[in-house]
């Protein structure tokens, strides 16, 4: 099963876009979001995923109440992290600020997803793989990014988005 991961997309519509499209054309079965989407807005762009949609909220995304609401209109749900569920036969962790993940029993979970830093991390321990994706927006590095994880193999790719 292909999973799109996402994170720190700070309102850049364009980037949010490319990335659904890319994710709608991998046909990904789940996309995951791993904070800062900022506003609300960004949902419009998000209802476009072909899939469901997993999200938790970041330092910089003020207006809970409103992407609740409008994440209704999305076939997913954005919690306050840590957020964790099952998919398929395997046990995802998602989060925003690493700094959350320090002290954790991480040794259940298969995926551990975080954002926050703004740069692509892939570390693979035992059984278990941690993703940062880097950033959607691209507005700190310069360079737009999201990753694939396949839950079957285990294995993860970190996408550059283009111009």
């Amino acid at each position: 099963m292909l999973v799109g991961v996402m994170a720190d997309s700070h309102d850049n519509l364009p980037k949010i876009e490319q990335a659904v499209n890319f994710f709608n054309q991998k046909e990904v079965k789940l996309v995951l979001h791993a904070g800062d989407f900022v506003a609300p807005f960004v949902l419009d762009k998000l209802k476009h995923l072909k899939c469901p949609f997993v999200g938790v909220f970041g330092n910089n995304d003020g207006e809970k109440k409103v992407l609740n609401k409008k994440i209704a209109s999305i076939n997913g749900g954005i919690y306050i992290p840590p957020h964790s569920f099952m998919q398929k036969d395997k046990r995802v962790l998602l989060v925003h600020d690493p700094q959350r993940l320090k002290g954790m029993d991480l040794s259940v979970f298969h995926l551990v997803v975080y954002g926050h830093t703004h740069k692509d991390e892939v570390k693979k321990e035992q059984q278990r793989i941690i993703v940062n994706p880097g950033e959607c927006g691209g507005w700190l590095t310069g360079k737009s990014t999201v990753a694939l994880v396949d839950l079957e193999s285990m294995q993860v790719n970190i996408c550059l988005m283009g111009d």
